[in-house]
């Protein structure tokens, strides 16, 4: 996967103390809003698409945990309507040649989906079972978030997709702030995790203990990994 030159870092030349977070997040949401309303963003949700397509075609994940998108998020279930059915033509002609990629019933294992639903006392988050339609309306069960959540069954996934406020260089990432991904990630070490964000969300702000660092990092401007 060839990735884009990177852009000059449109970060803050000085570290986000913890304390300062909700400052920075209300800052760059605004930001987000802002810069959502131009012609821009309509070519940087394609690109992005593309950069999250071509890599998971890499990655070839089994489950891929995915998130319903909250508003100025990027939505990545437009750029996965093919991706299940594309795996699958990829598993069984590579099956062909090395005869090891197929169950008992000579068929590739289709790719799954699951999204995440979070508790808030205790504060925790689990993945559950997506079979309903990518393109589709919302789902109706909210998890106690408020969040489109899944009523399926409990996966773990070995991919997740993670929406993100802002970023680091380094792989750190500025959510809402209740630490459900960094929960989540932190019991599942194994687990490759991508951070999907606008390039502009790129900041400086100290770790914290608590804080896992994400696999990659892709942005419309291009893949960053740490």
């Amino acid at each position: 996967m060839s990735n884009p030159t990177p852009a000059s870092s449109s970060a803050p030349s000085h570290t986000t103390l913890s304390h300062e977070r909700p400052a920075l997040r209300a800052q760059l949401l605004a930001q987000r809003s802002a810069w959502l309303a131009t012609p821009a963003a309509h070519a940087a949700s394609a690109a992005l698409g593309q950069h999250l397509r071509e890599l998971l075609r890499q990655l070839a994940p089994q489950c891929l945990g995915i998130y319903w998108p909250l508003d100025g998020e990027f939505n990545p279930a437009p750029h996965l309507l093919n991706l299940a059915a594309m795996l699958e033509s990829e598993a069984e002609t590579e099956a062909d040649e090395e005869d090891d990629e197929f169950d008992d019933d000579g068929q590739a294992e289709p790719l799954q989906f699951a999204l995440p639903y979070a508790y808030k006392s205790p504060r925790r988050m689990d993945y559950r079972r997506w079979d309903g339609p990518l393109d589709g309306p919302a789902p109706a069960l909210l998890d106690e978030c408020g969040i489109p959540s899944s009523k399926g069954g409990l996966l773990v996934p070995d991919v997740v997709l993670v929406p993100c406020v802002g970023f680091t260089r380094e792989g750190y990432r500025l959510g809402y702030g209740g630490g459900y991904y960094d929960r989540w990630l932190a019991a599942h070490p194994g687990v490759t995790s991508i951070g999907l964000a606008w390039s502009l969300g790129e900041a400086s702000f100290a770790v914290e203990p608590h804080d896992q660092a994400l696999t990659l990092v892709l942005t419309e401007r291009e893949v960053i990994s740490p």
